[in-house]
């Protein structure tokens, strides 16, 4: 028999607590080469982070195989069907067959915009083999796009998935053991251990399959750093190349307004000195081309808030975000320069060591203790705890598709 080279992609099969779009892929990955195919990549997909009607990750996967593409979307469909997360109400999946790859023109809507399952349809009538929707199909979407993805810039990662049969006990995974492999693998590997938690930050939460992932640069690193993890037996494992740690969501911006749930790079100047709120959220306005931009440092976001509370007015930064609600959700900055900020406050009364009080407008300062009266103000000059350089939020509050900083930033 022939064998063709075609691509299955499946998305929207998770649910927030159960399942995983990827374990499913790796599934049907290991059937197929049962079957006498070839997996000749696997991909995982991380599109818009922002989008509403994402179940966990919004990540999505396609392989590229070289087989029975029809025999594959039968045995897609089926797996769809035996282990998706139908009962939750956001979970819509999606699977797809392609000869040949749609214009990789709709990945990049999808990783940095908003597409509508129309445009899926539209696409794929046109450029997929077979396709198919469960209840609302909005996983063609991601389906369609990780199929179509262009990847200028890619990483990897190894996950390992656990037994069927231990997926309502608690996962045994040694945590120092995750420490000492990103110790052995650095730079070469990241986010797996959060010093500032000081523990652990690659295992799930919830009761899906995958039992802890290691990112990093090489198909060769991240397995060299999985070889030294002491954990419960692992069911199946696969290591994926993806767009993760690639700061592919990211939009330059210019001028203009904003549009809700698109991630921006913005380059501006701070008018304000930050502000912490209510829940220890950090505000700050930024203005770029006469706009003036909310930006926002989350409490999750930990000692991130420290570098965002020491800016200062006429501090030129780039801002990256999501912007979500009218504001800019800050993943990190780039100071430009971080010059001492002079700014003036009432004289000190000698006599008294207390601050003194206007006296009335051009009437100069007054000690309400003693009476003794000083003409002008005192000028502070305030030394900066910043140097320019890229500051980041910590592993564990990091998104999927930032770039962190020990795979390098490119200076805007």
């Amino acid at each position: 028999m022939k064998k063709t080279r075609f691509f299955i992609g499946l998305d929207d099969t998770d649910a927030p607590d159960m399942m995983c779009t990827t374990w499913l892929g790796t599934l049907l990955a290991d059937l197929l080469g049962k079957a006498g195919m070839k997996v000749l990549s696997a991909r995982l997909v991380r599109l818009n982070p922002t989008i509403p009607h994402k179940t966990r990750g919004n990540a999505a996967i396609s392989l590229c195989i070289l087989g029975d593409p029809e025999y594959a979307f039968i045995l897609a469909c089926d797996l769809v069907e035996r282990y998706s997360a139908l009962s939750c109400d956001n979970t819509n999946p999606g699977v797809v067959a392609c000869i040949e790859k749609p214009p990789s023109a709709f990945y990049l809507k999808a990783v940095q915009g908003h597409c509508h399952i129309d445009e899926a349809i539209s696409l794929l009538s046109r450029h997929a083999v077979h396709f198919r929707g469960y209840k609302l199909g909005r996983g063609l979407i991601g389906a369609t796009a990780a199929i179509s993805s262009v990847f200028p810039d890619h990483t990897w990662e190894y996950l390992a998935y656990r037994q069927a049969d231990r997926l309502h006990l608690p996962r045994e995974v040694d945590a120092e053991s995750l420490r000492h492999s990103e110790e052995l693998t650095t730079p070469h590997t990241w986010d797996t251990w959060d010093y500032d938690l000081k523990g652990p930050v690659c295992i799930p939460h919830t009761q899906d399959p995958v039992l802890y992932g290691i990112r990093g640069d090489s198909p060769f690193m991240v397995a060299k750093a999985a070889s030294v993890v002491r954990s419960e037996p692992a069911g199946m494992e696969r290591i994926w190349m993806t767009n993760q740690g690639t700061d592919a969501h990211l939009v330059p911006y210019d001028h203009g307004l904003m549009h809700e749930g698109i991630s921006y790079l913005v380059r501006g100047i701070v008018k304000e000195i930050p502000v912490t709120g209510k829940g220890g959220h950090v505000s700050f306005p930024l203005e770029r081309s006469g706009h003036l931009i909310p930006c926002m440092a989350f409490e999750p976001t930990k000692k991130f808030r420290d570098i965002v509370r020491s800016l200062r007015p006429g501090d030129e930064i780039l801002a990256a975000g999501s912007y979500l609600k009218n504001t800019l959700n800050l993943e990190k900055i780039y100071v430009f320069s971080a010059e001492p900020f002079l700014y003036i406050q009432a004289p000190l009364c000698q006599a008294c060591q207390k601050r003194m009080t206007s006296a009335g407008s051009g009437k100069g300062y007054k000690c309400r203790r003693c009476g003794v009266r000083k003409a002008e103000h005192e000028v502070i000059k305030e030394q900066r705890s910043i140097s320019p350089g890229w500051y980041e939020v910590p592993p564990g509050a990091r998104r999927n598709l930032s770039r962190p900083s020990v795979r390098g930033y490119v200076k805007h």
